[in-house]
């Protein structure tokens, strides 16, 4: 009945998605298995994508030839690049979703992305052979052969659903939870454990008073997340903004003592960064009212995702403290939030390829891994997706650095520093956060893609020509003088001081409260330079004008760091042999075994000292 495959991809979230599309795209023949069909790519949470860090994330992926951004942009209902008011290190492309359309969409893209099978039905057990995996037992007793399987379960592993004092097994509302990979695995030496992540309340948006909320309203200009030629609305909704209050507060803490968050039965470790609000009202004690962002599901439906409310209280408590905010007096609920908890194995016991230290062929990727979020959990899929076809081919994985990619110092955060809680990125873990924008994506990316043969030909050549563009106006401006009597208005009126004499273009710029496009349009001799230019690469230009010297010092630490990530440690290196190491540094670097001396640095709980020791055992 199945025909051997190259890569099996369990699961059909965002991460299995962009597995199954990654190497069926390389030439591998992928069978997608899910345990429902209707339920491909679903946004389990908000419908959003995107955000601080995670928009550069999905414009990485897009980058590389993934889809994400693809179906973002066809889905969205909202945009708004984020921090504008922030230098563009900081800027952060969001969007609201279409929650119906983006999964229609994801799976409309894979049905038309040749070499992608599809199957229903649940995957029970691993079929191993000497340390290999190759392929799976579902729960039809079907045994389906692959010479790489790549595991993306999402919250379904032994998934248990809480809402008060309610208790069921599942892996979302209304859906089972998988059951049997983790014994397995666990049986044959893997370390597992639980996290925790919830969901809030799906409100009629008809018994919603928005005149009490304040609008938010998506970009004039809608940037989008893919380098390619998408469609965007030519209209947007609005999200609104509205507050808790005291009285809230008061009518939450009624339901603690029934919370499963405080009885004890929820074990797992929530999310730092999206807690609940019976978390929030108790860490945050001090404070009289927390945001909630009320954000319309799609275009042609009345429900409401109330995106800060996010509980596992009883309903009646949710229902009442609901109906205490501002516009929510005749609320009406389409179904309580909830917690979820479910199995992940910790991320230390992983390769930089997302390969398995311990199996071979058998790779993880998505919340599998202890992270949290569409977006983290797709670029990750995508980049086990290529190496399982990497691997079975006998190529060289594709890992991408810290300096190249958010994609990288995710995975690279993971391997080394592992997660008790569920991971979540921001700029902040990156430290070459200049150099990983996400204006400049396609330019740090979509070759390394198009070499191994995942990007398209045709982003090739927009990365090439807007490249050449960014070089030929780099060029234009540092050659163009302009005239003081020209430029006068228009410094004048940005609360800049007039030229003197004649001063370079590229010069000018520099200045505060200058930008390209307002000089081009008022300055005559720069609109006849400049008028065929398109709008992105003047804003590329810019970018790369203003922030040379910043760009130049991250290149210069980076090529320092890279002096200790060539510096290769022996797979089969005995550490035992080291008696000065510290003892924490001894056992990390025996579980983990460190590819480089870079690696090794980075590991939690291992000190400069440590690194220097290996350094001189290893005759440098």
């Amino acid at each position: 009945m199945f025909l051997k495959y190259d890569v099996i991809v369990v699961g059909a979230g965002h991460a299995g998605c962009e597995a199954a599309a990654a190497a069926a795209n390389l030439g591998s023949k992928v069978l997608l298995i899910t345990m429902n069909m209707q339920t491909i790519a679903q946004m389990s949470c908000n419908p959003a994508m995107g955000g601080i860090a995670k928009g550069q994330i999905v414009r990485e992926i897009d980058a590389m030839g993934g889809y994400s951004g693809i179906v973002s942009d066809k889905s969205m209902i909202q945009f708004r690049m984020l921090n504008r008011s922030k230098g563009p290190a900081m800027w952060s492309p969001r969007s609201q979703n279409d929650r119906m359309l983006f999964a229609s969409t994801w799976r409309e893209m894979l049905e038309q992305t040749p070499n992608v099978d599809f199957y229903q039905d649940m995957v029970n057990s691993l079929i191993i052979k000497d340390g290999v995996v190759c392929g799976v037992v579902t729960g039809l007793g079907h045994e389906i052969s692959a010479n790489a399987v790549v595991v993306t379960s999402g919250t379904f592993l032994n998934g248990v659903i809480h809402i008060g004092e309610k208790r069921f097994g599942g892996g979302r509302v209304a859906e089972k939870a998988a059951t049997g990979i983790t014994e397995q695995l666990v049986s044959v030496g893997f370390e597992s454990d639980r996290l925790k992540t919830g969901t809030p309340p799906r409100i009629d948006g008809r018994s919603l008073d928005y005149t009490q909320m304040e609008e938010q309203k998506g970009d004039e200009q809608i940037v989008g997340f893919s380098f390619l030629d998408t469609p965007k609305p030519s209209q947007q909704r609005s999200c609104w903004i509205t507050y808790t209050n005291s009285t809230v507060h008061d009518i939450l803490k009624t339901g603690f003592d029934r919370s499963p968050m405080y009885t004890g039965r929820i074990e797992g470790v929530g999310p730092r960064y999206c807690p609940s609000i019976e978390d929030k009202i108790n860490r945050f004690a001090e404070r009289e009212r927390h945001q909630l962002f009320i954000e319309p599901e799609g275009w042609n439906t009345v429900e409401i995702y109330v995106n800060g409310f996010s509980t596992s209280l009883p309903e009646e408590v949710q229902y009442a403290a609901l109906a205490q905010v501002p516009g929510f007096q005749n609320v009406r609920i389409f179904r309580p939030g909830y917690a979820i908890e479910y199995d992940y194995f910790p991320p230390t016991q992983l390769k930089h390829s997302l390969e398995t230290k311990m199996l071979d062929n058998l790779f993880f990727a998505g919340q599998i891994n202890g992270t949290t979020g569409y977006e983290e959990a797709a670029c990750q899929g995508l980049m086990a997706g290529i190496n399982a076809h990497q691997k079975i081919n006998h190529l060289e994985p594709v890992i991408l650095k810290r300096s190249e990619a958010y994609i990288g110092v995710l995975i690279d955060d993971l391997i080394n520093k592992g997660t008790e809680e569920p991971y979540r990125m921001f700029t902040s873990r990156a430290e070459f956060r200049t150099l990983l924008r996400q204006d400049n994506a396609d330019l740090r990316l979509t070759e390394l893609s198009y070499k191994i043969g995942l990007a398209s030909a045709e982003r090739m050549q927009n990365t090439l020509r807007r490249q050449s563009g960014v070089e030929h106006t780099k060029h234009l401006l540092s050659s163009l003088s302009l005239e003081p009597e020209e430029s006068a208005n228009y410094l004048l009126e940005k609360n800049s001081a007039p030229l003197l004499q004649k001063q370079k273009a590229a010069q000018v710029l520099l200045r505060p409260n200058i930008d390209l496009l307002s000089m081009r349009n008022a300055i005559p001799s720069l609109a006849h330079s400049l008028e065929d230019i398109d709008t992105d690469v003047l804003e590329q230009t810019e970018i790369q004008i203003k922030y040379d010297v910043y760009i130049g010092k991250e290149k210069e630490l980076v090529e320092k760091m890279a002096q200790l990530e060539n510096l290769l440690i022996p797979e089969n290196f005995n550490y035992d042999r080291l008696s000065s190491l510290s003892n924490e540094a001894l056992q990390k670097f025996k579980k983990i075994k460190p590819r480089t001396l870079g690696q090794a640095s980075r590991i939690s709980g291992v000190n400069p000292s440590d690194v220097q020791i290996l350094m001189v055992y290893m005759g440098r």
